[in-house]
């Protein structure tokens, strides 16, 4: 449109001369007030566009951009709308799917008969929620949970329904992820709750040992007293018995049986004393336990450690269990012995408990300690029956064990394990060639 006045670009023809310029300029004025709304009329539509445009764009990511199958269809269930969520599924396009029946897009006549209940729902103004099963691009069944809704226009007036819905094996996923994530939880509460009680009992075992070395202190230094004594009367009745004692005193010397008593007296005291060190060795062997909670590390002989437990599981649970060892050079760890001593009771008692299971042979454990390139080795192997191929992978998972119930709790080779890796080392197990188990427990030399 030209720039010049409208005064310039109407000029007034010859036979309009008798119409008065008042008149003429109220024309142009007019003319020039609807310019001007054409012009704001105009550039109000533009801004309108652009606002639409935006939002069908903001309407159109979030379509995209949901990961639920998206189905709105017209009263006959012909499908006007979609979103990438369904086409992915079913590989067809937007454009292929629209005009396209719900029904055509069912995988077998039961979806028909609840897609049929659903429009029923739906055309009563009622939100119907159904499983419907979709034929996808590789034509599979694909279970999916579908929300059928009416659908109005403007004026209220149901013009279709709206569907949405996320396929059941997502669905399942999610929930399965959840249940691992619950029974993850509820391991590392019962862990928690484990090594609390470990705590506890180490805690307990030690005030008991601190409580019972007192006795046996008294214990010890009695007997060494009463070995004096016993030393001194034996030398006074023997002065007295070299003298002429009446008739009377020799026959209570004899119905008193007060020789044998002397010499009886030397063999009840180192009996006494051996007991009273047996059980100070037990206290001690206590109290390093109860260090298992507390972390201390120091210098170990392994060595030691083996025997020790060897020891303990002969003298307790498996008194006529064959082990085979053989104390080798000294071999020092860095590492809490009450934890090292821990683990390995454990290895012997699963030994004991897997060789008995074989009842072709009598149960056995050969237990050898090598070192070589700065670490040291020590092989658990018993003739058991061995670990079954589909447990392998899983004997140092926490709660997992394949004794029945109530003879294992499934934490000890769990334990055990992580025990293993806080001293640097590795804990494994593997089946031998000719039968049995074998544990190998790996750990850096001092």
């Amino acid at each position: 449109m030209s720039n010049r006045p409208l005064t310039e670009l109407y000029l007034l023809p010859d036979d309009m001369e008798g119409v008065g310029d008042d008149t003429w300029l109220d024309v142009i004025h007019k003319m020039e007030e609807v310019y001007s709304k054409l012009l704001t009329d105009e550039v109000e539509l533009e801004e309108k566009n652009a606002q639409l445009e935006q939002s069908q764009k903001f309407i159109f990511s979030l379509l995209s951009a949901m990961s639920d199958v998206l189905i709105a269809c017209n009263q006959d269930g012909l499908i006007e709308e979609t979103n990438s969520a369904l086409c992915a599924l079913v590989g067809r396009d937007e454009q292929d799917l629209r005009g396209t029946a719900v029904l055509d897009l069912l995988a077998d006549a039961q979806s028909v008969q609840r897609w049929q209940l659903a429009m029923y729902h739906a055309a009563s103004h009622e939100v119907a929620v159904v499983e419907l099963h979709l034929r996808d691009a590789q034509g599979q069944s694909v279970p999916v949970d579908m929300s059928c809704t009416p659908r109005h226009n403007s004026v209220g007036r149901q013009v279709g329904r709206v569907l949405v819905g996320r396929p059941l094996g997502e669905l399942k996923r999610a929930y399965h992820q959840l249940r691992e994530a619950h029974d993850a939880l509820k391991l590392a509460q019962q862990q928690l709750l484990h090594s609390e009680k470990m705590a506890s009992l180490g805690r307990l075992v030690a005030g008991v040992a601190h409580e019972l070395n007192n006795p046996i202190s008294f214990v010890l230094g009695n007997v060494h007293v009463l070995q004096r004594y016993s030393s001194r009367l034996s030398r006074y009745l023997e002065a007295v018995h070299q003298l002429d004692l009446p008739e009377s005193v020799q026959l209570l010397r004899q119905q008193l049986r007060i020789d044998p008593l002397v010499s009886d007296l030397p063999s009840l005291m180192e009996g006494t004393l051996e007991g009273a060190q047996r059980t100070t060795d037990i206290v001690n062997g206590l109290k390093r336990f109860s260090t298992a909670s507390q972390g201390e590390l120091t210098r170990v002989e392994l060595n030691s450690v083996v025997e020790r437990a060897i020891h303990w599981v002969q003298k307790g649970t498996a008194p006529h269990f064959e082990i085979y060892w053989k104390h080798g050079a000294d071999c020092h760890v860095n590492g809490n012995a009450g934890q090292l001593l821990q683990v390995m009771m454990n290895l012997i008692q699963n030994a004991s408990d897997a060789a008995n299971t074989n009842a072709a042979t009598a149960p056995q454990l050969h237990i050898t300690l090598k070192q070589q390139q700065g670490q040291v080795e020590v092989c658990f192997a018993d003739n058991g029956t061995g670990i079954a191929p589909e447990h392998l992978s899983r004997i140092f998972d926490p709660f997992f064990t394949t004794k029945s119930v109530g003879k294992g709790t499934g934490l000890g080779l769990s334990i055990s394990y992580g025990l293993v890796e806080q001293h640097g080392g590795y804990l494994s197990g593997a089946n031998l060639p000719q039968g049995g188990a074998v544990f190998t427990l790996t750990l850096p030399i001092a």
